[in-house]
């Protein structure tokens, strides 16, 4: 499995003290430091939503439509009604006040369908809600749900890049729902030196545990307080009041654990709306309502990922100096817009030429809804399509002028001494010296030597085919603010607790305890046993933004600092314990994380089996707080670019399908999959905040798949199967790989 070395560079001075003076910190690597939260996890006592036993419970179960894209003649659930234990069967006509949740506005140019959250006449995805049982235990629900009869008549569905279709929303002409273009310069008049068509597929999160809810109606004081499988309970409270006509104080959201969310629990659904809508029932009677999600719903009905074509060329002058850059990105919707829909797309435009100085750069970005599920954000978001389709046009480029794709990044990447700066396009590039991952990878893949010995290893019959891949990559790491509200407790009367941590940020696996205790201990200088933090909970926390986008350390650790010196002033003049303060931090600028790549490749000649033989990366997440954890998040999202790469590809057919309902269908990479990495550290500190942090939870899944792709042209060229020829898309299976070395 993977990995290995895990080497850092550290920082400047002893202690986190030394971030309140700016440059310079060095933090020590604990050794052997479990998670806090590691005691309760492993003893089955975690916060997740099916944990909670609460008396009393009803059972949901929905039932889905069969069909893409159909008219609903007729609901008949008598049947289902009166069947044992059922409480209420609820059809679209029921929900007929719920609108589709709100959407973040990114981009000035967004047409946002403001719909019923179920059309009473229509469906519009496989799988979208059309009934919900309530019922005394999940059999019973289950058995009356198998009962509710709706009668559809079929329509043609609107797929995936369809530009010319009938509209899924008045409002929303040509189904065009996101635009954004992003230039400066103007492009050469003579041809581009590479181009490059690229489509990835749609992708699942995958979570370990699938979305849930657990809802209670409390009538004597009109609070509704709920269990839910998110990332942003803030948000989530928010969204459950607006549909309830409730305050947000009305409503409590509680997401202590969360089993992985990747995206895909930053949005509340329709069955969160509809759950919460049906707490209040009477003939519920304030009894808790519970939905756990089945694989096959989450894989059906939750949101996708990814799901874009991107064309590109790049040119380049005599010298071996980028020129300009042309970019075209088509990203699909689905049926809705979660939350944020537009973060993929904006992501992708904005981050675009990447690590590179391009005189010259035009992009242009759309994205249409189709009759299938919402895509959303999913680790990365438009991160890794950046890449991908960046590093694919440098390494045709070099192909194309007969340079090394090494020599040609070194000759482009922008250096550590013109950064931080902003960049022509508007966006402010963190400090990195990208240079320098450069030439760290190159120094740990040994690359001049197999780059040398390659041609000779190919041209042996008898051996797979060998491919060198490259790829470097930077990418923002979250924008805002983040909440703390930091206490000074008693000691005395705590038992030995020294300090309170609530938390606006969230957790769905990373360690967030572990980590703000730290950070918490170290800039008040106490043990980080004696610090508590409380997340996930908005009735023991300050309203925060949660976690996604890598933002969690760089911005909500830095809230945490800010608290912490505002503290340590009233503590030094005399207040009294407990003393609490709580601030909402925002940053001026974003963190910029960056990395580098190599890998080797090799290709089964008879069958097309690809096997990474080889791995490094040099990554720069800034200062690191918890080593083991950066660890373990560049390896868990190493994981998911892998399983994007090689594997994982979300099917739908002509009449709009889902092909990959099941983990029987749907590929996800296993332990004995991952490649053996050569992992190291080379940060600088970030110039965006005062912890100096960056993010570090997407990067696997930004440079991963780009070198991976890259190394698959390179191994092919050794029998001259060119890039254009060969039009090798994700996932680059076996079967993919062997059709390129056989074409018909």
């Amino acid at each position: 499995m993977a990995s290995t070395a895990h080497a850092n560079k550290q920082l400047g001075d002893e202690g986190i003290h030394a971030f309140f003076q700016g440059e310079g910190s060095r933090l020590a690597r604990p050794q052997g430091l479990l998670r806090v939260e590691d005691a309760r996890l492993l003893r089955g006592q975690g916060g997740f939503v099916a944990n909670q036993k609460l008396p009393g419970s009803l059972h949901v179960v929905f039932v889905r439509s069969p069909h893409a894209h159909a008219l609903i003649q007729s609901v008949q659930i008598e049947e289902a009604q009166a069947q044992p234990g059922v409480v209420a069967v609820l059809t679209p006509a029921d929900f007929a006040a719920l609108r589709q949740p709100r959407v973040n506005r990114l981009l000035s140019q967004m047409v946002c369908p403001q719909a019923e959250l179920l059309p009473a006449d229509r469906v519009l995805a496989v799988g979208v809600p059309v009934a919900m049982v309530i019922a005394q235990n999940l059999h019973e629900a289950q058995a009356a749900a198998d009962l509710v009869w709706v009668d559809y008549a079929d329509l043609p569905p609107v797929l995936d890049f369809a530009t010319a279709a009938p509209e899924l929303y008045a409002e929303v002409p040509g189904n065009l729902g996101l635009q954004a273009q992003v230039s400066s310069g103007s492009l050469p008049a003579h041809p581009s030196t590479a181009a490059s068509h690229l489509s990835l597929p749609r992708v699942a999160a995958a979570p370990l545990e699938p979305r849930a809810a657990l809802m209670q109606w409390d009538a004597a004081n009109a609070r509704l307080q709920t269990w839910l499988s998110t990332q942003t309970p803030s948000r989530a409270r928010e969204d459950l009041a607006a549909a309830l006509g409730l305050a947000p104080e009305q409503v409590q959201v509680i997401a202590t654990d969360v089993g992985g969310a990747f995206g895909g629990k930053a949005s509340v659904f329709a069955e969160d709306l509809m759950l919460a809508w049906a707490a209040r029932l009477p003939q519920v009677q304030g009894r808790p309502l519970r939905w756990l999600a089945t694989r096959g719903e989450d894989l059906l009905a939750g949101t996708h990922g990814r799901a874009a074509r991107m064309d590109g060329q790049l040119w380049i002058d005599e010298q071996g100096q980028f020129q300009a850059l042309e970019a075209k990105l088509h990203f699909a919707l689905g049926h809705w817009m979660p939350f944020s829909a537009a973060a993929p797309l904006r992501n992708a435009a904005r981050i675009l030429p990447g690590p590179y100085r391009v005189p010259a750069l035009q992009v242009q970005a759309q994205a249409h809804l189709s009759h299938a599920a919402a895509v959303g954000i999913f680790r990365g978001a438009g991160r890794p399509e950046a890449c991908i389709l960046m590093e694919a046009l440098v390494d045709e480029a070099a192909r194309r002028r007969g340079l090394d794709p090494l020599d040609l990044r070194l000759a482009n990447a922008w250096t550590a001494e013109e950064l931080p700066r902003e960049l022509p396009q508007g966006e402010w590039l963190d400090r990195c010296d990208l240079p320098a991952l450069l030439q760290r990878a190159a120094t740990l893949f040994d690359y001049r030597a197999r780059r040398a010995a390659q041609a000779q290893h190919n041209s042996d019959s008898s051996l797979p085919l060998k491919g060198l891949g490259l790829a470097l990559y930077v990418e923002p790491c979250g924008q805002g603010g983040e909440s703390a509200r930091l206490t000074a407790l008693d000691p005395a009367q705590t038992g030995g607790l020294h300090y309170r941590l609530a938390t606006g940020s969230s957790a769905q696996g990373q360690g967030r305890e572990t980590a703000y205790a730290r950070i918490v201990a170290q800039a008040m200088g106490c043990l980080p046993e004696q610090v508590e933090v409380l997340h996930g909970n908005t009735g023991t926390c300050p309203a925060g933004i949660g976690a996604l986008a890598s933002r969690s350390t760089a911005i909500g650790g830095s809230a945490i600092l800010a608290a912490a010196e505002q503290l340590q002033a009233r503590l030094a003049a005399g207040a009294t314990l407990p003393c609490t303060e709580e601030v909402f931090h925002t940053v001026a600028h974003e963190a910029w994380a960056s990395g580098c790549l190599m890998l080797e490749l090799l290709i089964d000649r008879q069958t097309g089996q690809p096997r990474i033989s080889e791995l490094v990366w040099v990554d720069d997440a800034g200062v690191l707080v918890h080593p083991e954890l950066v660890h373990g998040q560049l390896i868990g999202g190493l994981a998911q670019g892998l399983g994007q790469a090689l594997m994982e590809r979300i099917a739908y057919d002509e009449n709009g399908q889902l092909l990959t309902g099941s983990l029987m269908d749907y590929a996800l990479p296993r332990a004995e999959d991952m490649p053996r990495v050569q992992l190291e550290s080379l940060p600088t500190r970030s110039a965006a905040n005062r912890l100096g942090a960056k993010g570090v939870g997407e990067a696997g899944c930004i440079g991963l798949p780009a070198a991976i792709l890259n190394a698959a042209h390179d191994a092919l060229a050794a029998i001259g199967v060119q890039p254009q020829a060969a039009a090798l898309q994700f996932p680059l299976t076996a079967a993919t790989l062997w059709r390129a070395m056989n074409p018909v």
